[in-house]
C-alpha cells in the first residue's frame, strides 16, 4: 500500500500522534521547500480542539482538513526570512458535518517567547484559538466569522491582546471564500514588509519596524472543511531584507 493511501485511512488520533513525533526544526533552507501531499504527513504537527471529531488526511496531492472545532496544522520546519509561503486552498461546502465555509487562516513567523529558542512545537496546544495569543506571530483570517470577515494581525505575545488595525479588517466579497474554488494564497515576511496576497491580488501590507524574522507556519481553521494543495516555501533574495 502506498504511504499516502495508508495515512489517508488512519483515524485522526493516529495521525495526530504520527505528526507529533516531528518536534525538531530543520536549519534554514537555502532552496525552496515544498510538500506535494503524496508522501504522508510526517512534516506536519496537528493540534486539534476536538480530535475525536476532526480529521486531517493527506492523499493524492491534497491535505484535507475537517475541523469540528479549532485546529492548527504546523509545518515542522522553522522558517527564516525573507521568505514567502504559497499554497492553494479550497473551502468545501457539502453535506458533511463540518462542511461550513469559513476560516482559511494561517500563522507565520510564529514563535513562543516562553520557550528557549522560541519553538511553538515544544509545548503543543489543544487547538483552542485563545491559546495562541501568547505567540509572537503574523496571522491572517480569510473568511473568518462564518465567511464574513478577512483580517490580518500582528500578535505581540500577550494573552487576550490581538491588535487589529482598521485597514487590516475587510469584509468586501473579493476577500472572502468562494466554496468549491481553488484559490492561491501567498504570505510574505521580507524584512519590514509583511504581506498577504489572495487570488493573485494584494490583500494586506504591513510595515513592521520590529519584524519577526524567524518562526513557524501553521494552517489554521475552526468548524470548517478545507483542502490544501501545492504547498511551497520560497526563500527570497537579499533585496527583500
Amino acid at each position: 500500500m502506498r504511504r499516502d493511501a495508508a495515512v489517508a485511512g488512519m483515524p485522526s488520533a493516529v495521525l495526530l500522534l504520527l505528526a507529533a513525533s516531528s518536534l525538531h526544526a530543520a536549519p534554514a533552507p537555502s532552496a525552496a521547500l515544498a510538500d506535494d501531499f503524496r508522501h504522508g504527513a510526517s512534516r506536519w504537527q496537528v493540534e486539534a480542539e476536538m480530535p475525536g471529531a476532526s480529521r486531517v488526511t493527506v492523499a493524492h496531492g491534497v491535505m484535507d482538513i475537517e475541523a469540528a472545532g479549532g485546529i492548527s496544522v504546523w509545518w515542522t520546519h522553522e522558517l527564516h526570512g525573507p521568505v514567502a509561503i504559497e499554497y492553494e486552498v479550497m473551502a468545501v461546502s457539502g453535506k458533511g458535518a463540518n462542511d461550513t465555509v469559513s476560516d482559511a487562516n494561517a500563522f507565520w513567523m510564529a514563535s513562543d517567547p516562553a520557550v528557549p529558542g522560541g519553538s511553538v512545537l515544544a509545548h503543543p496546544r489543544d487547538g483552542v484559538f485563545a491559546r495562541y495569543d501568547a505567540l509572537r506571530t503574523y496571522y491572517v483570517g480569510i473568511g473568518g466569522n462564518r465567511n464574513t470577515t478577512t483580517r490580518m494581525r500582528r500578535y505581540i505575545g500577550e494573552p487576550g491582546n490581538r491588535p487589529l488595525r482598521p485597514e487590516h479588517d475587510r469584509a468586501d466579497p473579493a476577500t472572502l471564500l468562494t466554496p468549491g474554488r481553488w484559490t492561491a494564497v501567498r504570505l510574505t515576511a521580507a524584512g519590514s514588509t509583511i504581506a498577504v496576497d489572495y487570488a493573485g491580488k494584494r490583500l494586506f501590507t504591513m510595515t513592521d519596524a520590529q519584524p519577526y524574522r524567524r518562526g513557524w507556519f501553521a494552517l489554521r481553521t475552526t468548524k470548517s472543511h478545507l483542502r490544501i494543495r501545492n504547498f511551497r516555501i520560497e526563500p527570497l533574495g537579499k533585496d527583500h531584507r
